[in-house]
Protein backbone atom coordinates (compact mmCIF):
# COMPACT_ATOMS: atom_id res chain seq x y z
CA UNK A 1 0.00 0.00 0.00
CA UNK A 2 1.69 3.27 -0.93
CA UNK A 3 0.60 6.55 1.00
CA UNK A 4 1.84 9.81 0.75
CA UNK A 5 1.60 13.28 2.69
CA UNK A 6 2.22 16.60 1.63
CA UNK A 7 1.86 20.00 2.84
CA UNK A 8 0.30 21.87 -0.41
CA UNK A 9 0.36 25.35 1.00
CA UNK A 10 -2.85 26.17 -0.90
CA UNK A 11 -4.39 23.56 -2.60
CA UNK A 12 -6.03 25.45 -5.35
CA UNK A 13 -2.96 27.05 -5.69
CA UNK A 14 -1.19 23.94 -5.89
CA UNK A 15 -3.21 22.36 -8.35
CA UNK A 16 -2.08 25.08 -10.39
CA UNK A 17 1.38 24.20 -10.13
CA UNK A 18 0.86 20.44 -11.00
CA UNK A 19 -0.65 18.98 -8.17
CA UNK A 20 -3.49 16.74 -10.68
CA UNK A 21 -0.44 15.57 -12.57
CA UNK A 22 1.64 14.35 -9.49
CA UNK A 23 -1.64 12.74 -8.42
CA UNK A 24 -2.43 10.78 -11.81
CA UNK A 25 1.99 10.17 -11.74
CA UNK A 26 2.23 8.98 -8.21
CA UNK A 27 -0.75 6.22 -8.16
CA UNK A 28 -1.13 6.44 -4.59
CA UNK A 29 -3.43 4.45 -2.85
CA UNK A 30 -4.04 7.27 -0.39
CA UNK A 31 -3.06 11.21 -0.23
CA UNK A 32 -3.31 12.61 2.76
CA UNK A 33 -2.70 16.68 2.14
CA UNK A 34 -2.12 19.36 4.67
CA UNK A 35 -2.99 23.67 4.65
CA UNK A 36 -5.60 23.21 1.96
CA UNK A 37 -6.67 26.41 2.68
CA UNK A 38 -9.96 25.98 1.27
CA UNK A 39 -13.86 24.84 1.80
CA UNK A 40 -14.83 21.59 0.28
CA UNK A 41 -16.92 23.40 -2.16
CA UNK A 42 -14.37 25.78 -3.96
CA UNK A 43 -13.14 22.61 -5.01
CA UNK A 44 -13.80 22.76 -8.99
CA UNK A 45 -11.75 19.41 -9.55
CA UNK A 46 -11.68 15.59 -8.34
CA UNK A 47 -9.60 12.47 -9.17
CA UNK A 48 -10.43 9.44 -10.94
CA UNK A 49 -11.39 6.41 -8.45
CA UNK A 50 -10.29 8.71 -5.36
CA UNK A 51 -13.09 9.63 -2.57
CA UNK A 52 -12.38 12.82 -1.44
CA UNK A 53 -12.66 13.70 2.69
CA UNK A 54 -12.24 17.18 3.81
CA UNK A 55 -11.64 19.01 7.40
CA UNK A 56 -11.91 22.77 6.60
CA UNK A 57 -11.02 25.66 8.56
CA UNK A 58 -13.78 27.68 10.39
CA UNK A 59 -11.61 30.35 9.89
CA UNK A 60 -11.55 30.93 5.52
CA UNK A 61 -8.58 30.47 3.70
CA UNK A 62 -6.31 29.04 6.60
CA UNK A 63 -5.31 25.13 7.60
CA UNK A 64 -7.52 22.49 6.69
CA UNK A 65 -6.87 18.85 5.73
CA UNK A 66 -8.07 16.52 3.10
CA UNK A 67 -7.72 12.93 1.79
CA UNK A 68 -7.54 11.09 -1.06
CA UNK A 69 -8.04 7.63 -1.23
CA UNK A 70 -9.05 4.90 -3.38
CA UNK A 71 -9.17 2.58 -0.56
CA UNK A 72 -13.34 3.10 1.17
CA UNK A 73 -12.89 3.80 5.21
CA UNK A 74 -14.21 2.14 7.37
CA UNK A 75 -15.03 5.34 9.23
CA UNK A 76 -14.07 8.63 8.94
CA UNK A 77 -14.01 10.98 12.15
CA UNK A 78 -13.14 14.61 12.11
CA UNK A 79 -10.60 16.44 14.95
CA UNK A 80 -9.40 14.76 17.93
CA UNK A 81 -12.41 15.72 19.99
CA UNK A 82 -11.56 19.03 21.85
CA UNK A 83 -13.38 21.91 20.69
CA UNK A 84 -10.64 24.64 20.85
CA UNK A 85 -8.29 22.73 18.54
CA UNK A 86 -10.98 21.08 16.41
CA UNK A 87 -12.08 24.60 14.63
CA UNK A 88 -8.63 25.12 12.77
CA UNK A 89 -9.63 21.66 10.53
CA UNK A 90 -6.34 19.62 11.35
CA UNK A 91 -7.22 15.91 11.47
CA UNK A 92 -8.87 13.78 9.66
CA UNK A 93 -8.90 9.71 10.83
CA UNK A 94 -9.50 7.28 8.27
CA UNK A 95 -10.06 3.86 9.62
CA UNK A 96 -9.01 0.73 7.55
CA UNK A 97 -9.06 -2.70 8.64
CA UNK A 98 -5.33 -3.00 9.59
CA UNK A 99 -4.85 0.34 11.14
CA UNK A 100 -5.97 4.32 11.49
CA UNK A 101 -4.94 6.55 8.92
CA UNK A 102 -4.24 10.24 10.75
CA UNK A 103 -3.35 13.18 8.80
CA UNK A 104 -2.24 16.03 10.59
CA UNK A 105 -1.54 19.37 10.52
CA UNK A 106 -0.34 20.51 14.03
CA UNK A 107 0.12 24.08 14.32
CA UNK A 108 3.16 26.14 14.29
CA UNK A 109 4.59 28.19 17.23
CA UNK A 110 4.96 31.26 15.31
CA UNK A 111 7.46 33.94 15.12
CA UNK A 112 8.13 34.82 18.82
CA UNK A 113 6.60 31.37 19.86
CA UNK A 114 3.59 33.74 20.47
CA UNK A 115 1.49 29.80 20.25
CA UNK A 116 4.03 27.94 22.11
CA UNK A 117 1.81 27.17 25.15
CA UNK A 118 -1.13 26.64 22.84
CA UNK A 119 1.13 24.19 20.83
CA UNK A 120 2.32 22.21 24.34
CA UNK A 121 -1.22 21.88 24.93
CA UNK A 122 -2.03 20.44 21.63
CA UNK A 123 0.54 18.01 21.68
CA UNK A 124 -0.60 17.02 25.02
CA UNK A 125 -4.01 16.19 23.57
CA UNK A 126 -2.99 14.81 19.99
CA UNK A 127 -0.64 12.22 21.89
CA UNK A 128 -3.47 11.02 23.70
CA UNK A 129 -6.08 10.85 21.11
CA UNK A 130 -3.16 8.41 18.92
CA UNK A 131 -2.86 6.53 22.02
CA UNK A 132 -6.33 5.94 22.58
CA UNK A 133 -6.78 5.06 18.81
CA UNK A 134 -3.88 2.36 19.29
CA UNK A 135 -5.38 0.69 21.87
CA UNK A 136 -7.61 -0.26 19.41
CA UNK A 137 -5.24 -0.70 15.82
CA UNK A 138 -2.44 -0.09 14.74
CA UNK A 139 -2.27 3.88 13.59
CA UNK A 140 -0.08 5.87 10.74
CA UNK A 141 0.40 9.66 11.70
CA UNK A 142 1.30 11.64 8.94
CA UNK A 143 1.30 15.03 8.04
CA UNK A 144 3.21 18.19 8.87
CA UNK A 145 4.29 18.02 12.47
CA UNK A 146 5.90 21.39 12.25
CA UNK A 147 9.42 20.27 14.17
CA UNK A 148 12.41 19.02 13.07
CA UNK A 149 13.28 16.24 15.70
CA UNK A 150 16.89 15.91 15.42
CA UNK A 151 19.89 18.09 14.55
CA UNK A 152 20.09 16.02 11.81
CA UNK A 153 16.53 16.92 10.59
CA UNK A 154 17.35 20.56 9.58
CA UNK A 155 20.28 21.97 7.81
CA UNK A 156 21.59 24.88 10.81
CA UNK A 157 20.72 23.45 14.07
CA UNK A 158 22.93 25.72 16.03
CA UNK A 159 21.39 28.87 14.56
CA UNK A 160 18.01 27.76 14.24
CA UNK A 161 17.89 26.41 18.10
CA UNK A 162 15.05 27.71 20.00
CA UNK A 163 13.25 28.90 16.69
CA UNK A 164 9.49 27.79 16.01
CA UNK A 165 9.88 24.57 14.35
CA UNK A 166 13.37 23.74 16.14
CA UNK A 167 12.62 24.17 19.90
CA UNK A 168 13.61 22.34 23.15
CA UNK A 169 10.01 21.89 23.71
CA UNK A 170 8.38 20.51 20.45
CA UNK A 171 11.53 18.35 20.05
CA UNK A 172 10.93 16.54 23.31
CA UNK A 173 7.33 16.52 22.77
CA UNK A 174 8.34 14.37 19.55
CA UNK A 175 10.46 12.36 21.43
CA UNK A 176 7.49 11.74 23.90
CA UNK A 177 5.10 10.49 21.40
CA UNK A 178 7.48 7.73 19.44
CA UNK A 179 8.73 7.18 23.32
CA UNK A 180 4.35 6.17 23.66
CA UNK A 181 4.62 3.61 21.08
CA UNK A 182 5.53 5.20 17.39
CA UNK A 183 8.12 4.66 15.58
CA UNK A 184 9.71 7.64 12.25
CA UNK A 185 9.48 5.05 9.41
CA UNK A 186 12.32 7.31 7.72
CA UNK A 187 14.48 7.44 9.98
CA UNK A 188 14.28 3.50 10.57
CA UNK A 189 15.45 3.09 7.12
CA UNK A 190 18.09 5.98 7.02
CA UNK A 191 19.18 6.88 10.35
CA UNK A 192 21.94 8.28 9.36
CA UNK A 193 21.18 10.35 6.36
CA UNK A 194 22.05 13.87 5.65
CA UNK A 195 20.36 16.40 3.69
CA UNK A 196 16.79 14.95 3.59
CA UNK A 197 14.24 17.56 3.99
CA UNK A 198 10.79 18.26 3.22
CA UNK A 199 10.27 22.00 3.75
CA UNK A 200 12.25 25.14 2.58
CA UNK A 201 11.80 28.78 3.40
CA UNK A 202 11.08 30.64 0.15
CA UNK A 203 13.47 33.25 1.04
CA UNK A 204 17.20 32.85 0.49
CA UNK A 205 16.95 30.36 -2.27
CA UNK A 206 16.84 27.73 0.37
CA UNK A 207 15.29 25.22 -1.73
CA UNK A 208 18.04 25.34 -4.14
CA UNK A 209 21.06 25.60 -1.54
CA UNK A 210 18.52 22.44 0.20
CA UNK A 211 18.93 24.58 3.15
CA UNK A 212 16.06 22.76 4.40
CA UNK A 213 14.19 20.88 7.91
CA UNK A 214 12.38 18.03 7.70
CA UNK A 215 9.36 18.54 9.49
CA UNK A 216 6.72 16.05 7.27
CA UNK A 217 6.68 12.63 8.91
CA UNK A 218 5.00 8.80 8.58
CA UNK A 219 4.87 7.87 12.20
CA UNK A 220 3.80 3.99 12.88
CA UNK A 221 2.67 2.15 15.51
CA UNK A 222 5.36 -0.13 16.85
CA UNK A 223 3.52 -3.22 16.14
CA UNK A 224 3.27 -1.90 12.57
CA UNK A 225 7.11 -1.43 11.79
CA UNK A 226 7.81 -4.75 10.27
CA UNK A 227 5.44 -3.52 7.08
CA UNK A 228 7.28 -0.83 6.37
CA UNK A 229 8.85 -1.58 3.21
CA UNK A 230 10.04 2.10 1.82
CA UNK A 231 10.11 5.59 2.57
CA UNK A 232 10.61 8.52 0.72
CA UNK A 233 10.91 12.27 0.34
CA UNK A 234 10.00 13.32 -3.10
CA UNK A 235 12.27 16.65 -3.02
CA UNK A 236 12.16 16.70 -6.99
CA UNK A 237 8.66 17.61 -7.02
CA UNK A 238 7.30 21.25 -6.55
CA UNK A 239 4.42 23.42 -6.21
CA UNK A 240 4.74 23.90 -2.11
CA UNK A 241 7.40 25.18 0.12
CA UNK A 242 6.93 21.43 1.43
CA UNK A 243 7.51 18.37 -0.25
CA UNK A 244 5.70 15.08 -0.36
CA UNK A 245 6.94 12.35 1.38
CA UNK A 246 5.98 8.67 1.01
CA UNK A 247 5.28 5.46 3.05
CA UNK A 248 5.40 2.03 1.06
CA UNK A 249 3.74 -0.38 3.28
CA UNK A 250 3.48 -4.74 2.66
CA UNK A 251 -0.16 -6.15 2.92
Amino acid sequence: MKLISWNVNGLRACMNKGFAGFMEKIDADAVCVQETKMQPEQADFSFEGYEAYWNSAVKKGYSGTAVFTRVPPLSVTYGIGVQGHDEEGRVITAEYPDFYLVNVYTPNSQRGLTRLDYRMQWEEDFRAYVCGLDRSKPVIICGDLNVAHEEIDIKNAKSNRGNAGFTDEEREKLTELLESGFVDSFRMLYPDLTGAYSWWSYQFNAREKNTGWRIDYFLVSERLKGRIAGAKIHAEVLGSDHCPVELLLTE
